[in-house]
């Protein structure tokens, strides 16, 4: 796997709020409160890859830790460069 990044686990979040918003202003989802964290990833993964946004993991690599690194790095491409998380 890539190297990991310095804010990781941050980055993640922030993708997550970034694309699931998305997701929901224009209609194409509806979460519930007991919908899992992972659900949430895999979903704004597979949005991306929909929207060709991001480039799909190659089969049979399409795991949960890779997953979030790719969306870690997707968001690491739309924050400002000064963002606090990018330094």
């Amino acid at each position: 796997m890539a190297k990991k990044l310095k804010h990781e686990k941050e980055l993640l979040k922030e993708a997550l709020v970034m694309v699931l918003d998305d997701a929901v202003k224009r209609g194409v989802v509806e979460f519930e409160a007991t919908d899992s964290h992972d659900l949430k990833v895999q979903y704004a993964y597979r949005l991306l890859v929909h929207d060709k946004s991001i480039s799909p993991l190659p089969n049979g690599q399409e795991t949960l830790p890779k997953i979030k690194h790719r969306l870690a790095m997707w968001v690491t491409h739309k924050l400002p460069p000064d963002h606090k998380l990018l330094s």
